[in-house]
């Protein structure tokens, strides 16, 4: 019998802490919250702000980037449950990389509006312009207050300001001055040719063919395009292809072959209506503005979180 009752302690035993074993990953079982796609600024996907809100704090923001090259990212959700509020903005921190490659100068801001939580996450370099004591202080005096009484917009604007305070006393590196448009031989801007040769080639084509006749007009047409390429890029490659097709379009748009394919371009031609710029082809723009992680990321737990 005492065998018996020591075999049984032994099996409990292992049945308890086999238990224990299995809880946490039943816990890890149920899935994290997703990381969201790094597409702005500002991410709000619980619909508190509107559209005017958004695109304020998204001026306001990649205007200090572009200044001080410090990115500063908003994520507004509903809750971060099972993870607690400092675990996931680590992990989105992280995983976004906000925050310049080399220098790490990223700051992430999360509110949780189920979960009445927020929380400043502050990348490894900027824990000295933004100590947690400080973030506490933004929280407390920026971000309570207007959010207790309902006042998203502002309690986010307040706090961009006093973060951009803190981090404009830190002497970061400057951000690298951005290159203007040029139209040298190495940066050609391609999508300035492509809307030249398809606008303003077939009205000077008409022009031109109107007073010298089809085949002259061609002549002239192309030449001059080619003159000017080889002006803009110093290429002689470039000039001579955009010169031979400028003759192309001038001669078959006073053809029965021109005027067919101007179905396919829509009804103004090459240069009308629903043409290829239209449809979003060379001119075409797409994406979020351009905004992009900086590869920085190196979020190392500092910051703070609080509640209203």
């Amino acid at each position: 019998m005492p065998r018996l009752q020591l075999l049984g302690r032994i099996g409990l035993r292992f049945c308890l802490t086999l238990g224990l074993l299995l809880v946490p990953g039943l816990g890890s079982a149920q899935g994290l919250l997703p990381v969201p796609t790094l597409s702005g600024h500002v991410i709000d996907q619980t619909a508190t702000l509107d559209g005017g809100q958004v695109q304020m704090l998204e001026e306001k923001l990649a205007l200090f980037e572009r200044d001080k090259g410090t990115q500063i990212v908003i994520l507004l959700v509903s809750t971060t449950a099972p993870e607690d509020m400092a675990s996931f903005a680590n992990r989105v921190g992280n995983r976004w990389k906000i925050g310049r490659k080399d220098i790490g100068d990223g700051v992430l801001l999360i509110v949780a509006k189920a979960d009445r939580r927020v929380r400043i996450e502050v990348a490894k370099t900027l824990e000295g312009a933004i100590p947690d004591l400080a973030a506490q202080q933004v929280i407390d005096d920026a971000i309570t207050p207007n959010f207790k009484a309902g006042n998203f917009s502002a309690g986010l604007v307040a706090a961009v300001g006093q973060i951009t305070a803190l981090i404009t006393g830190e002497a970061l590196p400057a951000p690298k001055a951005r290159k203007a448009p040029t139209f040298g031989a190495g940066e050609f801007q391609w999508t300035d040719l492509a809307i030249f040769m398809f606008f303003a080639v077939p009205i000077a084509g008409g022009v031109a063919r109107s007073i010298f006749g089809r085949k002259l007009g061609a002549v002239l047409v192309g030449g001059g395009v080619g003159v000017l390429a080889l002006l803009v890029t110093t290429s002689l490659l470039v000039a001579g292809a955009a010169a031979v097709v400028a003759l192309v379009v001038t001669l078959l748009a006073g053809t029965g072959l021109g005027q067919r394919d101007n179905s396919r371009w829509g009804t103004g031609g090459l240069g009308g209506s629903g043409g290829m710029a239209g449809r979003g082809g060379f001119g075409g723009s797409s994406g979020n503005g351009g905004f992009s992680s900086g590869g920085g990321g190196d979020f190392g737990g500092g910051g703070a979180s609080g509640s209203w």
